[in-house]
């Protein structure tokens, strides 16, 4: 059953669970956001690896000799990598709440999901190759 909130505390577009303005639901939405990132690490084994990765790739952004937009793009791509595999894991994380028997189309959109997570590695490691490689190779040579 729906909450039946005063016609003052309902959002414009008439969702009764939007009851928040303002900096109060800025501040939930920071609250929402760190419980994703929370779960995300106790949870996702592939999103701790990728953290770790975030952890030693982006203080080597900041150190190597580039320029700022180059470095901007280096820890962008590592982001980028983070972002997406948050959004895997919230699609399948709702078609495992719809339904846990296999069924063709949940499976489709784990594998984009996936595919999703893979561009975004690929992008990461050819933004990294191509801009640190030099610099690393030129270093430890």
């Amino acid at each position: 059953m729906l909450p039946n909130p005063s016609s003052s505390d309902r959002d414009p577009q008439g969702n009764p669970y939007k009851t928040n303005r303002g900096l109060a639901r800025a501040w939930r939405a920071l609250l929402h956001s760190y419980s994703g990132i929370r779960y995300a690490i106790l949870e996702e084994s592939a999103f701790r690896q990728e953290l770790t990765l975030a952890a030693i790739l982006i203080p080597v952004a900041a150190i190597i000799p580039v320029s700022a937009v180059e470095r901007l793009l280096l820890i962008g791509s590592v982001l980028l990598v983070l972002i997406v595999e948050l959004l895997n894991s919230s699609v399948e994380a709702a078609i495992d709440r719809i339904s846990l028997e296999k069924h063709e189309l949940s499976k489709r959109a784990k594998d984009f999901g996936s595919a999703a997570v893979l561009m975004a590695l690929c992008l990461c490691g050819l933004t990294w190759l191509l801009l640190a490689g030099p610099l690393l190779l030129a270093r430890f040579s």
